[in-house]
Order: C-alpha cells, then structure tokens, then sequence
C-alpha cells in the first residue's frame, strides 16, 4: 500500500459546495473480450470482485455472477460494512458474519487495491471492483459495466446457464431507455436527495424520484416486469434500490413522501417476485445493509443508532 497517498477531500463527505451530490464517474473502464488480442480475456479463477453487500451497485454484480453460475470463476471478498476515514476495509467472517477478506491482494483497506493499479491514484475507493489476479490490476469499478462483462464474457466456462442473458439484443433499446432514466431519478435520486446539503437542492430532487417510481408503479401495474415482461438488468438495477428504499432511504435520505410497502403495491409485487429468484435472496444481508448506511453516515446519524424495519422485500 502507498501509505503518503490520500483521496481527495474528506472521504464522509459527498456534497459539492454548492449543496449537490454529483456522482463522480469511475475510473477503470476496461472489458473483458474472448478478442485473443485483448488485454482482458475470459479465463476461469483469473478475475476477483470485491463488494459490500451494503453498496446497491455492488449488489447489482452479485446478482449477475449467482445467477449466471460464476461462483466457481470469480472470486469474491466482501468489505466490512462500516465505511471508515480510509475508507473500506477487510475482516474475517468470525469478526463479522458475511465478511470475506482478500485472500488475492491480502489488502487491509480497499483503497490498497487503487494504488496497486494506478499508485497516483485520486478519488474515492469504492466497489464494486473487478481484479484481474493476472496482470495485478483493476479491470473495472462501474457496476454497469462489470454486470454487462458477467452476463456473456464467461458463458464458456458455464454451460448450464449459457445463453441466459439480462441484455437480450432485441430489448436492449428499451433496456437502456428505462436504465437511463431510472438511474437518474431513482437510484442515483435517492442520493441526490439524502446527500443534498441544502434545502433547495433536496428539494429539486425528491420530487422527481417520487414521479420516476409513480412511473414504474404504472409500468408494474400492466406488466410483470419492467421490459417485455421479461426479467432484465433493468430490473436488477432498480431492485437493489427498491429493497433498500424503506429500510433506508425513507428516513435516512429524508426520501418520505411515500414508502414501497404502503404506496406502491405494484413495485412491492415485483420485488417480493424477484427476491424469490433463486440465489437471489442469498445475495442480501439487511444487516449489512443497514449497518452500511445508518453506522457510516455520522452527519446524518451522528449517534449511529440501526432501525429496526428490515422493509418489505421477505
């Protein structure tokens, strides 16, 4: 680990001067191609991830990697889910249930991970983070990146679940039509909001999440899922913010005009539906979740006390 190197600003701040939370783009970029001239090819137990499973972008890339089978291809370790002044670290499973530590890198800190793969490294640490064990990098830290790389850079080595696909070519218009305005207003929303430091700039933003989500209430209402009635990325990367909208973000993010449970009875319907995908209740730990957001965020919750609403997603 680079010890003099240091993020940029204080790392439990995330509103600009201004009183606006701007998701900053990440910064590793690459894919992973079957080109044999590629820097990044599919090879089995050559790439890790690393998430928190309290993160909804790093929730996104375990739902992707369980359902299309790549346990037994890419690694995985999972952060402690408290973020910290340096940021995310590693413990054991025995120091804290659903932790897995990094057997690859052996790193105390995510951040570690940064500097080996660019040691003049300034940002944020932040997962998901795929790691390519081979060439001692990261390939990618954007989540939807990394789930379009799980959803057929791998199918090779999987055959049971090749051709399974959450991007089917003649949905992906819509798919990313929907995508686009669903991360705006609704899962980068709900942060636009809870992280506003300023009540014009909460303000400009919580109504326009409460219009997205009565926009898919309508879509739900006439379809069993958000494109096609086909089960999509799209819906996965709602999902992850859905089953974290009542347990968080209606009291933490001040996100409180409604709640999914009580005042949208058909995105609650889908995220039941979905949370009863095999493996896919496997990938959520509400305690994680929890303990993510309410013990992390001490200018919102300066005395770190944990609700005890789980929300409506069991």
């Amino acid at each position: 680990m680079t010890t003099t190197a240091k993020p940029s600003g204080n790392i439990l701040e995330f509103a600009d001067k201004d009183g606006e939370f701007r998701r900053k783009p990440s910064d590793f970029r690459n894919t992973i191609s079957k080109d044999p001239d590629a820097i990044f090819t599919p090879e089995k137990d050559r790439y890790h991830l690393y998430i928190g499973w309290g993160c909804p972008w790093a929730h996104r890339t375990a739902i992707v990697r369980v359902l299309k089978g790549l346990e037994g291809i890419i690694g995985l370790s999972v952060v402690y889910p408290m973020l910290g002044e340096k940021g995310w670290r590693f413990v054991t499973s025995e120091e804290t249930p659903g932790c897995i530590p990094d057997t690859v890198n052996n790193a105390q800190f995510l951040s570690e991970l940064y500097f080996k793969a660019n040691p003049d490294y300034v940002g944020r640490y932040t997962v998901p983070v795929l790691w390519d064990k081979k060439l001692q990098t990261i390939v990618n830290n954007e989540s939807s990146e990394i789930i379009r790389i799980f959803n057929d850079a791998f199918d090779d080595f999987v055959p049971e679940t090749k051709g399974t696909t959450f991007y089917p070519k003649h949905l992906a218009n819509e798919i990313d039509k929907i995508n686009e305005w669903v991360y705006d207003k609704i899962n980068n929303g709900v942060y636009k909001c809870g992280f506003a430091t300023t009540q014009e700039a909460y303000t400009s933003h919580v109504g326009p999440l409460f219009k997205a989500l009565d926009d898919v209430e309508v879509i739900l209402s006439k379809n069993e899922f958000l494109v096609g009635n086909t089960f999509t990325e799209a819906d996965i990367r709602l999902w992850t913010t859905i089953i974290r909208f009542d347990p968080v973000y209606h009291t933490l993010f001040k996100t409180n005009l409604k709640t999914i449970k009580y005042n949208y009875p058909n995105i609650l319907r889908w995220a039941r539906k979905i949370y009863k995908i095999p493996k896919i209740a496997d990938t959520v730990d509400m305690n994680h979740i929890k303990t993510s957001y309410y013990k992390s965020m001490k200018t919102h919750n300066p005395h770190g006390i944990v609700p005890v609403y789980d929300g409506p997603g069991t």
